[in-house]
């Protein structure tokens, strides 16, 4: 497993920047230009796809709190998820680690266990936990059960509310949730079996937005990451038909549309209205200019419980779905906020991936950067000259239906299937529909792609690979 020695790095580095700045932090960050490093709020939508917000194109979902805040900040065009399922991605975006390093490469491993976090993956809240932030988790988290060595309070967050399994997080309507280590019941909530709930008062989004606000006012003469992790708008699959569970499909009850589509997008709206709120929170704090928020989904969108992707045309006219590796099905919404720092209607094609978000919040938080996969893009965030051109190759790799396997390198997407060599070259610069395979006429990039694969990938024994050689 591909570790690469991180907490001796960040013992060490915090032992030098405390010996050189007096106890202060890294000079690249963000305290050095303005004497405070910022707030961070990261929120997570759940199987959000990357057309289904008004400013990506969306017209039948209202979203005008998601819209405003774009309008105000910075959108991206090329932002993408760290899988296209929401464990694995869950791990690149605390880790820094992409699918070919990864210490979490699917929901569950090859005997179906659930796969947790050990002490030596680093976190982006350990890294801010040891620049002097406070850190919450609310939410989702999926990389550790109770008793692991991945549960949220033991990889960096000082307060955890929410789901520990994914599983139980497909429940809208939880019985109880996990605060910290323990479980705490909601006993407006009453389920007849696993899943389903029989009497069903109170609506997890509403618990965590509440959280969320209680969070960041006890927080706020602080320095704080908050990583909300919303489940919306993921559907409830134990319920069939009926898990698009939202407490009312509106403002869409008068429109003609199936029942599922119209409570699919009345989940998303209550989404944009309860993030609208938050940053209406910030404002009344006034800490809205100390405060970065970014937004973004694990995945692309997903096809259960009568949801249709085609019908909102929730890939923004891409390739793919939850579980493809074309553009679909891992480019994903990026908004960033920050006022007085992000300028207003700032739009930016810079791809980056859920892996850039451990060193660009280290960055900005004055953390010592450990080694990882990823590359900070806190400069471009700071309004800063920044090389837009990436050097390093973006990989993803998925282990259901088969093996399957992305690279991108400049404008190029490479996609193959099972180790096979016959692959898929698309140029994203003309085609990001993924429409026109052009393998055929360019062996240079299908041979470069060949040697992309092999680079970026180093076997797992949790996730093997029928044909592939087992690591030493």
């Amino acid at each position: 497993m591909h570790t690469l020695n991180r907490r001796s790095f960040l013992n060490q580095a915090a032992a030098t920047l405390a010996a050189v700045a007096g106890g202060g932090y890294a000079s690249r960050s963000c305290a050095a230009l303005t004497g405070r490093s910022p707030n961070i709020i990261f929120i997570l939508a759940d199987d959000l796809g990357y057309g289904d917000v008004g400013c990506y194109g969306q017209k039948l979902i209202q979203t005008p709190c998601l819209d405003r805040m774009a309008a105000e900040g910075l959108r991206f065009t090329q932002a993408y998820a760290g899988s296209t399922v929401c464990a694995p991605s869950r791990c690149a975006l605390m880790t820094g680690m992409h699918m070919g390093h990864a210490r979490v490469r699917g929901n569950a491993d090859r005997n179906d266990n659930i796969v947790p976090l050990l002490p030596e993956d680093f976190t982006v809240a350990e890294a801010l936990r040891e620049a002097g932030y406070r850190t919450g988790l609310i939410g989702k988290w999926g990389l550790g059960e109770p008793g692991s060595t991945g549960t949220p309070n033991r990889k960096g967050f000082d307060e955890f509310y929410g789901f520990l399994n994914q599983v139980h997080a497909h429940n809208h309507y939880p019985d109880y949730l996990w605060r910290n280590e323990q479980i705490e019941p909601v006993p407006e909530n009453r389920l007849s079996r696993p899943g389903v709930c029989d009497v069903c008062n109170t609506y997890a989004q509403d618990l965590f937005t509440r959280e969320a606000h209680d969070f960041i006012r006890r927080h706020r003469q602080d320095r704080f990451f908050l990583y909300l992790a919303y489940t919306i708008p993921h559907t409830n699959n134990e319920r069939g038909a009926d898990g698009l569970e939202v407490p009312s499909d509106a403002p869409y009850s008068d429109r003609d549309w199936p029942d599922p589509l119209k409570r699919f997008a009345a989940m998303i709206t209550r989404m944009d209205r309860d993030i609208g709120g938050i940053l209406d929170l910030l404002r009344e704090l006034r800490i809205d200019q100390d405060t970065l928020v970014i937004f973004a989904s694990d995945n692309g969108p997903h096809k259960e419980s009568g949801a249709n992707p085609a019908f909102f045309n929730s890939s923004g006219g891409l390739r793919g779905i939850k579980r493809d590796l074309y553009e679909g099905g891992i480019r994903v919404p990026g908004i960033a906020w920050w006022p007085g720092q992000i300028a207003p209607g700032s739009v930016s094609d810079y791809p980056w991936a859920f892996w850039d978000i451990l060193p660009t919040f280290a960055e900005l938080g004055g953390a010592a950067i450990p080694p990882c996969d990823g590359r900070s893009f806190a400069p471009l965030l700071r309004g800063e000259k920044f090389e837009s051109r990436r050097e390093d190759p973006l990989y993803w790799e998925f282990h259901e239906r088969g093996f399957s396997q992305a690279v991108r390198w400049d404008q190029w997407k490479a996609v193959r299937f099972n180790l096979s060599e016959d692959i898929e070259i698309y140029d994203l610069s003309s085609d990001p529909a993924e429409t026109s395979n052009i393998a055929a006429g360019r062996p240079d990039l299908r041979d470069h792609a060949m040697r992309l694969f092999t680079a970026c990938r180093e076997p797992s024994p949790l996730w093997p690979v029928a044909g592939e050689t087992p690591a030493g």
